[in-house]
């Protein structure tokens, strides 16, 4: 089994529970590890045989477009979405960053993790 990987995939996205979040919005920053066998597109020099890494960053950007209060939704719905459309992706993880979230202290971020 081989990885693909897309880090550091930033995005200005408007989630949060506060109403601020909706209008001022935040940026986030989206990891993609995709868990797949692409030997055979490797050999054969064939894009159709492998995950689509600008598709994978299309889904991603999609998905952060969609408003939700939790950022474990945006996970669930990037990975919903990856699984949909490229099914020979047999593991991967989805990790959603949130810079600068409003909250007391100094945290340079939150991030939830999901994977199947």
């Amino acid at each position: 089994m081989q990885r693909i990987s897309l880090h550091d995939i930033q995005v200005h996205a408007y989630h949060g529970c506060l109403e601020e979040e909706a209008i001022i919005g935040t940026r986030y920053t989206v990891h993609v590890d995709l868990f797949t066998d692409f030997i055979e597109a490797a050999e054969e020099d064939d894009l159709s045989k492998t995950i689509d890494y600008v598709r994978v960053s299309e889904i991603v950007h999609e998905q952060m477009a969609i408003r939700s209060k939790l950022i474990e939704t945006v996970a669930l719905r990037i990975v919903n979405a990856l699984r949909n459309e490229f099914p020979s992706a047999l593991e991967g993880l989805v990790t959603v960053e949130k810079h600068a979230a409003p909250m007391p202290g100094q945290v340079g971020s939150v991030s939830v993790e999901m994977g199947w």
